[in-house]
């Protein structure tokens, strides 16, 4: 099992060369990948959010191990096309060290209300599903005519493609009780759900990951990715042990620790240095 963070581009630690220096010091401490948030205006109008993809930019060139992508990119209140630019680009920035997380995103968010973007789930989704296949399609280097209820495109080559082949890892957020994320990451490579949504989180459990991963087998896929994460790490350091070695025995792909964007530099820093909690041998 491999062990990532889960930070945003967002408040004290989001600032980009301190991102930056933070990813540099995960990858020293022993974290395998990181993961941001995909915000343009957080719901605190009061503290600062940074590009996530420019940010990201700086952590790829400050690391030379880690993975490193989004958990999660709402892909319907994106240019696709654009979308697939930027990513093709920080894929090679890293050398193929890129994951995209997607989901429908928070409805909430200034970043569909402030400005004029749908916000019902049903639109969302289909939005979510017709913006993957175009991705899917402007990462091969080939011509893409792609006319959907949301998303257009006509004969559209992106020449330069990423690093990694067939195209970058593709993980679908969202809720696992609910039957379409379940089934959208299913069709594609992995799945960063989670049992339920703040404030009343509910872990993903050791059975909810076999269950996923017996179902993508079933589906021909066993090379299915299951990341677990989305919440800061509990007061209690053996319960948490407990539940990451749960997880591990199960054949979790990744366990990744929130980091709140309220998080002061110097905590943010305190906790990365010491490492992951791992699972007990």
């Amino acid at each position: 099992m491999q062990y990532g963070l889960d930070l945003s581009a967002i408040g004290p630690c989001g600032e980009p060369r301190t991102m930056a220096a933070l990813a540099a010091l995960a990858e020293d401490s022993g974290w395998d990948g990181i993961f941001l948030e995909d915000y343009v205006f957080f719901h605190d109008p009061t503290v600062p959010a940074y590009d996530p993809w420019v940010t990201l930019a700086a952590v790829a060139m400050s690391t030379s191990r880690m993975t490193l992508g989004t958990c999660i990119t709402p892909v319907s209140r994106r240019r696709v096309w654009k979308l697939a630019a930027e990513t093709m680009t920080v894929d090679r920035l890293s050398e193929g060290r890129l994951v995209l997380g997607v989901g429908l995103g928070d409805d909430a968010s200034k970043d569909f209300r402030g400005v004029g973007e749908v916000v019902a789930p049903s639109d969302r989704a289909a939005a979510l599903d017709e913006g993957l296949q175009v991705l899917a399609g402007l990462w091969s280097g080939q011509p893409v005519t792609y006319h959907g209820r949301f998303v257009t495109v006509d004969d559209l080559t992106l020449p330069a493609t990423p690093v990694q082949r067939p195209r970058i890892p593709i993980w679908v957020g969202g809720c696992a009780a609910f039957p379409g994320p379940r089934r959208r990451a299913l069709r594609w490579d992995g799945s960063c759900l989670y049992g339920t949504p703040p404030p009343d989180w509910i872990d993903l459990t050791g059975r909810d990951v076999r269950a996923l991963k017996d179902e993508a087998s079933r589906q021909g896929n066993d090379h299915f990715v299951v990341r677990v994460g989305g919440r800061p790490r509990r007061d209690d350091l053996d319960a948490e042990i407990d539940y990451v070695t749960s997880l591990a025995a199960a054949g979790t792909d990744w366990r990744t620790e929130y980091v709140p964007p309220t998080t002061s530099v110097e905590d943010a820093r305190a906790l990365i240095s010491g490492g992951p909690l791992r699972a007990r041998a």
